[in-house]
């Protein structure tokens, strides 16, 4: 469990939802709210100043949209784990968070306390998907450019240790704590090993492993 709260940043152009999301997270005493933003561009410049560390991002806002928002926040370097809060269910608007970087997609019909279950899971540094998000991106990846097979990868030890870690949900930090390597050293690793797996994302290469049953030691 994690010693003290999570910052949480909350990005959506619609207050009523907005309001929603704040009351909810004050529901829970391991999130705490630092700051929300009405669009894009000021969701941006309160994740530079706050540095949170979980984003909660919706996607379809006017100005600066979701996935250039997520893009620019990527971009930027912060830890920030950045959780997709949205509509849409389209398998195009899953794939592509996904591969810009998102840590988790969920969807604004899950139930409150599913919702808070997922903040929660991503706050310990595991990925958030929405049971239906998760299947959906199962089907994408099935008719995608088929990933390598395990026999056909050459992924060094430090890889498979690494990429069964992110199979199980760890970031980068807790990746780097686990392995007593730098957070810079785990970035290039996980680099390498998208590369040898054919894939964009490190969500995608967390379904490639459980397909393929890899585990943690």
């Amino acid at each position: 469990m994690l010693d003290e709260a999570q910052t949480i940043l909350v990005i959506d152009d619609h207050p009523l939802m907005r309001k929603g999301i704040v009351q909810l997270i004050a529901m829970e005493h391991s999130l705490r709210l630092i700051g929300e933003a009405g669009d894009g561009q000021r969701g941006l410049e309160l994740a530079l100043q706050q540095r949170p560390d979980l984003i909660l991002l919706d996607l379809n806002m006017r100005g600066l949209s979701g996935l250039e928002t997520l893009k620019a926040i990527k971009a930027a370097d912060l830890d920030s784990r950045v959780i997709i809060l949205t509509v849409s269910d389209s398998e195009e608007d899953v794939v592509a968070a996904l591969q810009l970087g998102a840590d988790g997609y969920l969807l604004k019909d899950m139930e409150p306390e599913d919702v808070l279950h997922s903040l929660k899971t991503a706050a310990q540094g595991q990925i958030a998907l929405g049971e239906r998000v998760a299947a959906i991106l199962a089907d994408a990846l099935r008719h995608e450019t088929q990933p390598k097979a395990m026999d056909s990868v050459r992924l060094t030890e430090r890889e498979r240790e690494i990429l069964a870690l992110i199979a199980v949900g760890y970031s980068n930090k807790l990746i780097a704590r686990r392995l007593k390597i730098t957070e810079g050293t785990v970035k290039v690793h996980v680099k390498h090993l998208l590369q040898k797996l054919h894939l964009n994302s490190r969500v995608e290469a967390a379904v490639w492993a459980v397909r393929h049953e890899l585990k943690p030691d």
